[in-house]
């Protein structure tokens, strides 16, 4: 009789820290077939003969997918017949020998979800019957969009108490059961923003009961109020933990914009960053700067390949050349402008921030200006929602089992990849290196910063046409340089983003310094949408 192998342990659980779902055998119910000679001649065996039975395993691969393995303990040395119901109204069969371990068998759902696996081994030679089931969820989840709604304000004791937030202090924010968001939900869009700061720091946001990560979703300065926007897994208690890394108390403010669940209807579609607004020069908007308390729509759909139907879209928007402090505010057309802010921004500053955002049912998204004086806005698509989509958002990928977040790269030594971006120079980042290299990725969801900047610039995001090996093998002539942004800096801050980076066919991004001087590059990895 074979081993079971390592995974196959004894408990049941659940897979959100070890990746792996199990059933023991001793769940497993026998049954004795109908009355009638076995084939051997010898009379028929009874359930209460026969000891096989099924330790099951099905270890998360993808997001809508698993490698499942079934242990025959016990069984007689004899085929059995072995079928296994997915759960989603197909099946899988093989022939295994009793006390042999049927392993690696592979399946893609059609959808995410919540499955039951039912696996059934027969032994026709002695007429007996072994029957267990496995409860398994997929990895992935989709998308709800949901109209800005604020969750945390520490300055009116909205969602936390009326106090700031203490330094190198934490609070828990409740997700699950807040707005629309349902027990259950497996990761929150929300907009955070740092305001108050009388000292530098920065703030990060992780699911509750898991270990704070090293990684940071955005920084700040004295005096600074600064907005990102986080893609993050809610913890299984339903919360999630915003804390202050600095010297000094803040405040903080969250609003939701959509979260993702198992029996959601959208999938997402990245596209190659795509400028659809610059009020600077008239594109997608009146020429000129948006006036002080001023709205204007965009038209997203039937755009760019985005269909009719689209649920939500997936933005880059950047205020420029703003005459005197103030906040933007993105939202679905047809409702009225809420009190949330999508980004703030300071009189002369050039400041970008990720935004997702419900489509109105006409195609469109409004953009208020919530300034009192003009102000320019530059609006980049870089993907959307829709039932039409298929690529599912996860937050656990084998090998990181911890799940997100998770820094990926440091150049400034901290982290493999030690070393600047040289200005105007682009960063060819392999992301096939943390992953299967075997099935391609529809996005990825990344926190960038950059980091000792001594001067002005923009990032910008693209994918890479070339491969790992052209790049090992010589030096192929630069990719086009992107017209896009992805973030903006002036010189000594420390600034981030969230970016959902569609990849080349080789799974590499190239992360473009679009400035006169160096600088360095932190990267972390906070998920990744994909369609398997």
């Amino acid at each position: 009789m074979s081993a079971p192998p390592p995974e196959a342990a004894p408990e049941e659980s659940a897979a959100a820290e070890s990746g792996t779902f199990r059933s023991p055998g001793e769940k497993t119910v026998r049954t004795v077939l109908p009355s009638g000679a076995a084939k051997d001649g010898s009379a028929q065996a009874s359930a209460t003969t026969s000891n096989l039975e099924l330790g099951m395993w099905a270890d998360i691969r993808t997001a809508r997918s698993l490698s499942f393995g079934v242990n025959l303990y016990q069984g007689a040395p004899v085929p059995h017949e072995v079928t296994v119901a997915w759960g989603d109204g197909t099946t899988h069969t093989a022939t295994v020998t009793g006390g042999e371990v049927l392993r690696d068998v592979r399946h893609t759902y059609p959808r995410p979800g919540d499955y039951t696996i039912t696996v059934t081994a027969t032994d026709s030679v002695n007429h007996v019957q072994a029957v267990n089931q496995l409860q398994f969820s997929t990895a992935g989840s989709f998308f709800v969009p949901h109209a800005p709604t604020r969750l945390l304000d520490t300055r009116a004791g909205v969602g936390a108490a009326k106090a700031k937030v203490g330094a190198y202090t934490p609070i828990r924010l409740k997700i699950a059961g807040s707005a629309k968001a349902p027990a259950g939900v497996a990761a929150v869009v929300l907009n955070v923003t740092v305001t108050n700061t009388t000292a530098a720091g920065h703030v990060s946001v992780y699911p509750s009961g898991r270990k704070r990560p090293e990684s940071s979703n955005l920084n700040y300065g004295t005096g600074q109020t600064v907005p990102n926007q986080v893609i993050v897994p809610v913890g299984k208690d339903g919360y999630v933990e915003l804390y202050n890394g600095g010297w000094n108390a803040v405040d903080l403010i969250a609003d939701v914009t959509g979260y993702f669940d198992r029996t959601a209807a959208d999938g997402y579609t990245s596209l190659n960053p795509v400028r659809f607004v610059d009020t600077r020069e008239g594109l997608g908007a009146a020429r000129g700067q948006v006036a002080g308390q001023g709205t204007f729509g965009v038209q997203i759909t039937g755009r760019s390949g985005i269909p009719a139907g689209a649920t939500a879209v997936a933005l880059n928007v950047t205020v420029t050349n703003p005459k005197e402090a103030g906040h933007l505010t993105v939202f679905p057309s047809g409702q009225a402008a809420p009190s949330t802010s999508s980004l703030n921004f300071t009189p002369g500053q050039t400041v970008a921030n990720s935004v997702i955002v419900p489509v109105g049912t006409d195609g469109k998204i409004n953009v208020r200006n919530g300034a009192w004086a003009g102000t320019d806005v530059i609006v980049d698509v870089v993907g959307y929602y829709g039932a039409g989509s298929k690529a599912a958002f996860t937050s656990t990928t084998p090998g990181i089992w911890e799940g997100a977040p998770w820094r990926l790269m440091d150049s400034r030594g901290m982290h493999p990849g030690s070393w600047p971006c040289l200005a105007g120079g682009y960063f060819p980042m392999n992301m096939d290196s943390m992953n299967r290299g075997d099935l391609p990725i529809e996005a990825y969801v990344l926190n960038l910063t950059v980091a000792a900047t001594t001067g002005a610039g923009h990032l910008s995001v693209a994918p890479d046409p070339y491969s790992v090996d052209v790049y090992r093998n010589g030096r192929p002539v630069p990719p086009p340089r992107p017209t896009s942004s992805a973030l903006n800096w002036t010189a000594g801050k420390d600034v981030s983003n969230l970016v959902q980076a569609k990849p080349g066919p080789y799974e590499i991004v190239d992360l473009w310094n679009q400035s006169s001087r160096e600088v360095h590059y932190i990267v972390d990895w906070f998920g990744e949408y994909d369609a398997y």
